[in-house]
């Protein structure tokens, strides 16, 4: 991770402080000072501030039940941040997992574990979401076969991975996706004809949203195997 990240989960500093400390020349890897913010440090590196041995915090993973007209970022813009939701300190460390627009409710993970998120949201993964769709229009009977052969995206060169269709009634269903392209829900339903009026995501791989709107928990450590 980056130095400024580890000194940032390994003490009270904000990200502005450790920056202007590593660049002070208060922090030394493996006996060596370093003063970029962005050199990369592993967990078995010895690092000091101001002599004294730092030792990073345990990781936070967390699930979050976001509400419609929220955003998932670290601050508020024209819509409030999602993270006005969490009662714990140090935020600004923690980024979410595959982000959802403003209007799509539903289950966001967060973490301020990069190469965990990472192991998520790429696409060598296939991680399967699940997203419950509200329609303006009533499903086409052929809709589930389109999308488990694949759908061709304005803008894309090849089709969507297959996708799974399970009809729940005449203008919703439960979508599931392995792939995260942008707006690709709205983008599939568009290209068969039809517009999505609502757009709430239920599971990712295997945790599933058990929540109230605007709850949070931290995952469990067999939810946090998963990935």
């Amino acid at each position: 991770m980056r130095l400024d990240k580890f000194l940032c989960k390994s003490t009270d500093l904000s990200k502005a402080d450790s920056v202007q400390r590593i660049q002070q020349g208060a922090v030394c890897v493996n006996g060596e000072v370093v003063s970029q913010e962005s050199f990369q440090v592993h967990e078995n590196n010895h690092i000091t501030l101001d002599g004294l041995e730092l030792t990073a915090r345990a990781s936070r993973y967390l699930m979050l039940h976001k509400p419609a007209n929220t955003i998932c970022s670290n601050i508020d813009e024209a819509y409030p941040s999602l993270f006005n939701y969490l009662d714990m300190d140090k935020t600004d460390d923690l980024h979410v997992v595959g982000r959802l627009d403003a209007d799509t409710t539903g289950l966001v993970l967060i973490t301020d574990d990069g190469r965990w998120s990472f192991n998520i949201i790429r696409p060598q993964m296939k991680c399967e979401k699940a997203y419950r769709v509200g329609l303006r229009d009533p499903i086409a009977e052929n809709a589930a076969d389109k999308f488990q052969k694949g759908i061709s995206l304005q803008g894309e060169k090849a089709p969507t991975l297959p996708a799974k269709l399970d009809v729940i009634g005449p203008k919703e269903v439960l979508l599931t996706i392995t792939e995260g392209k942008y707006h690709q829900v709205k983008r599939m339903f568009a290209a068969i004809g039809n517009r999505v009026v609502s757009l709430h995501r239920q599971q990712i791989g295997a945790i599933q949203l058990d929540l109230e709107v605007g709850q949070w928990r931290h995952l469990t450590s067999e939810e946090v195997s998963h990935f």
